[in-house]
């Protein structure tokens, strides 16, 4: 099974991080059990999860890269100043 990110997991609300762990959990007992077809399909409903978080995690990206452009902006107002 793959993990997500620690950034997204950071992200998940509370019940969306419960159902990670316990899908993450069956898909690793399906793994040992060598049933990759079934694990495969576990995989996929993690993937559909954690697109919420994903989204989530973007936006504080979005939102950081305009804060660091307002700042740059009036540092440059300044030295115009």
């Amino acid at each position: 099974m793959r993990h997500c990110s620690v950034q997204v997991r950071g992200l998940l609300t509370r019940d969306e991080l419960d159902r990670y762990n316990a899908l993450m959990e069956v898909g690793s007992y399906l793994e040992d059990q060598q049933q990759y077809d079934l694990a495969y399909t576990v995989q996929k409903e993690i993937d559909i999860l954690i697109l919420p978080a994903i989204e989530r995690l973007k936006e504080k990206s979005r939102a950081r890269d305009r804060a660091t452009a307002e700042y740059l902006e009036s540092l440059d107002q300044d030295h115009d100043q």
